[in-house]
């Protein structure tokens, strides 16, 4: 029987002690206040290159930050799309991952801050998303990288950005997307729950409660439950998809549906690592300071990243 990491446990706990109401209780502009405040504090990764642009979105200016390891050089680039639930986080909460993912798989990283739910539903986070890829394959220039060699990734609702930002590219005639990289991601709705969040909608990390407010938000007026933008795991058609990479993790009420997109796509002949994290809880790999295993786990996705776009791919862990 998996037993939860006792580093994450204790992070568990202490958030417990603390007293502090749920994120999902609190105003929206308060929930980013207090998640900026549990990610942002000490000092930040170090890197050779951080540089704050702005991109031409659908709807205005696109915020994003470009990561560049070894300046002066063409390298390979990974676009990135932040988690929380489509509501909370921004650069700044996923500045120190989106450092260790640049450092440790010598690419650029241009990390992408979305428009987010409520004032922005869906489709708005999967069209900016989208405009950035297409910006950034026509700006390789500007960001240092040599863009016939482009991956994206995401965390948990990142993750579900960048694989629909995948099928949009795909669908769209372009740009080329080597590779995905999905961490935790949503991938279906919360109904009906699977086994997972049947085992783990309380208690960890993330619950059903937050996915309920984060779908709330999420979800326009109007939606259609077939949109395989809006639910990947509902797409008829996964062919021609970009190599993949799946994380996923036991203590997750999104386990059970990331492991069944990554079965998906291996059977619609989409090449698919699985990497499953017995031990682990959602939004692990934001606690790389914290978890022992977690910066192991970003160094060996970034490893995997980078080996894909070199034609090297590595093994799982």
């Amino acid at each position: 029987m998996s037993t939860l990491d006792p580093q994450a446990q204790a992070l568990i706990d202490a958030a417990v002690a603390s007293g502090l109401p749920p994120v999902y209780s609190l105003p929206t502009a308060e929930a980013r206040r207090r998640m900026r405040d549990a990610f942002i504090w000490g000092d930040p990764e170090p890197i050779e290159h951080r540089k704050d642009l702005l991109l031409p979105g659908p709807a205005g200016d696109l915020a994003a930050r470009l990561y560049h390891p070894s300046p002066g050089r063409r390298l390979p680039l990974i676009v990135f799309f932040h988690g929380g639930g489509w509501i909370v986080n921004d650069l700044d909460t996923h500045d120190r991952l989106c450092v260790q993912l640049a450092v440790d798989s010598s690419c650029a990283v241009l990390s992408v801050d979305f428009r987010c739910a409520p004032e922005h539903p869906y489709p708005a986070p999967v069209e900016d998303g989208y405009s950035a890829v297409v910006w950034a394959a026509s700006h390789g220039d500007v960001l240092g990288a040599d863009t016939s060699r482009i991956a994206v990734a995401g965390d948990s609702s990142g993750g579900t950005v960048a694989a629909a930002v995948s099928m949009a590219a795909r669908d769209r005639g372009g740009p080329v997307i080597s590779q995905q990289t999905l961490i935790y991601p949503v991938t279906d709705h919360l109904d009906p729950p699977t086994a997972s969040y049947r085992e783990r909608g309380t208690g960890y990390s993330l619950n059903r409660d937050f996915m309920e407010w984060a779908w709330q938000a999420y979800l326009p007026a109007e939606w259609s439950a077939t949109d395989p933008y809006l639910f990947p795991l509902r797409a008829t058609d996964l062919r021609g998809l970009p190599s993949t990479l799946v994380l996923t993790a036991e203590f997750d009420p999104l386990r059970d549906e990331g492991i069944a997109y990554a079965d998906r796509l291996s059977d619609s002949a989409v090449p698919t690592e699985h990497w499953h994290f017995d031990d682990q809880m959602h939004g692990f790999v934001m606690q790389t300071r914290s978890i022992d295993r977690a910066r192991v786990a970003v160094t060996d996705t970034a490893r995997h990243i980078a080996a894909v776009l070199s034609g090297t791919p590595k093994e799982a862990p």
